[in-house]
């Protein structure tokens, strides 16, 4: 809830904002999304949207490094660039799914991906430069999810969590390139 709503009735009571959840009352077709998003929901949308753009591109690196790894220890990296791919691919539903509950609407269009995207594509064909390359998109996503994370405070505290959470992941992905880097 956003403190802003609230107000001191006498010392050491709080009351809530009885205009605020009259408006929650009216333009029912916003489902969860009441005017107290304010003019923040549009921004949000595009932050989301621009994330969801990495997450699609890091899901297609992914991939391609996942069927193109070659040499001794590459079935292991290969199969752990699998289960990166399908975590970016849950972290992208996640956040269409949000846009949507903003009212916003999720863009997978093809043509501005890259552009909108935070990380590269990458074509690398040697095992040691994809997991490299690979911990660059990670540390440049746990990054992006921060500045989000604190860009949004306490605007919208659904999409914060959400964005919590995708961070929580990042790093742990980062973490695990670092150590294949290692060996």
């Amino acid at each position: 809830m956003n403190t802003s709503t609230l107000s001191a009735t006498a010392p050491g009571e709080l009351a809530l904002d009885e205009t605020g959840l009259n408006a929650a009352r009216s333009s029912l077709d916003d489902g969860a999304i009441t005017p107290a998003y304010g003019p923040h929901r549009d921004a949000i949308v595009k932050l989301l949207n621009d994330a969801l753009a990495t997450e699609l591109v890091c899901v297609l690196r992914y991939k391609r490094h996942y069927f193109t790894a070659s040499g001794v220890s590459s079935p292991a990296i290969a199969d752990e660039f699998l289960v990166h791919a399908n975590e970016e691919s849950g972290h992208a539903d996640r956040i269409a799914r949000r846009i949507v509950q903003l009212g916003g609407e999720p863009d997978f269009s093809p043509a501005t991906l890259l552009q909108r995207s935070h990380a590269d594509y990458d074509e690398s064909t040697e095992l040691k430069a994809m997991v490299r390359v690979n911990l660059i998109a990670e540390r440049v996503a746990v990054e992006t999810y921060r500045q989000m994370i604190a860009l949004i405070g306490d605007k919208d505290p659904t999409t914060r969590r959400l964005l919590e959470d995708v961070l929580a992941d990042e790093e742990e992905h980062a973490d695990e390139l670092k150590d294949w880097l290692e060996r």
